[in-house]
């Protein structure tokens, strides 16, 4: 495909710090970034992570999180104590006692889930087993057909992609949020990059798949909503770019 998700990007106050936490918790070093932020390089089958500054505090809860895998119960207590102490906190967002999964926030209030082991649906993902988000299946549609990633997926109000080549998996499903302007709907973002093409024709394929322009094309490349009015960003580049 003409395009690779090569990160999420995620707003903080302090880039370094919060690249130092999920460092330590995915077992990857950090990098500077350019652009002043910092990136934990990803893989063929793994989502890098980009913490972009932005010294606004998060308000509400975040549209998109991600989904950690154990090994063993072993395994998911030492993620778990690994990230408290690192400066993590565990979350209440309704969970019932009997759910396996462990719900904690990043130091800067981030949600994100250790999931239990012998899951069956995130079998075989690796440790960054998928990002999960609040959205119509017309978005996931829309990233299936945009990356070339196959639904592996498809019940209720949930649908989920995947890499040909295995790895972390994207989510959407639908959320009864009585108050959803309160959520951190831009605060995470994807980062696209285009690998073979020029990027003006990206942006006018992806457009033609429902995409909107949110901004014209710049040095640092363009800002579009996919079809549910979430902003990425598309910028040139190539799979070997340091970013990835």
């Amino acid at each position: 495909m003409p395009c690779r998700l090569v990160a999420l990007d995620v707003d903080a106050r302090d880039p370094e710090a919060l690249a130092g936490f999920w460092g330590g918790v995915l077992a990857r070093e950090p990098r500077n970034d350019s652009e002043g932020g910092a990136l934990l390089p990803g893989s063929q089958t793994q989502l890098g992570l980009r913490f972009v500054p932005n010294p606004t505090e998060k308000a509400g809860r975040n549209r998109m999180h991600l989904h950690l895998t154990s090994e063993s119960p072993g395994d998911q207590e030492r993620t778990v104590e690994a990230a408290l102490g690192l400066g993590a906190h565990h979350l209440d967002v309704g969970q019932r006692p009997d759910e396996g999964h462990v719900v904690l926030a990043d130091p800067e209030g981030n949600e994100y889930c250790v999931i239990e082991p012998g899951n069956a649906y995130l079998a075989g993902c690796g440790p960054l087993g998928e990002l999960t988000c609040d959205g119509t299946r017309d978005v996931g549609a829309f990233w299936a057909e945009a990356l070339g990633w196959p639904v592996v997926w498809d019940e209720g109000q949930q649908v989920a992609i995947q890499s040909p080549q295995g790895g972390t998996k994207l989510s959407w499903d639908a959320w009864d949020d009585p108050a959803p302007a309160q959520a951190s709907r831009d605060r995470l973002r994807f980062e696209v990059v285009v690998t073979t093409g020029d990027l003006s024709d990206e942006i006018e394929r992806l457009v033609s798949l429902g995409a909107a322009r949110l901004d014209g094309p710049n040095d640092h490349g363009v800002t579009l909503a996919d079809p549910d009015g979430n902003p990425f960003h598309l910028r040139a580049g190539a799979v070997t770019d340091p970013h990835v």
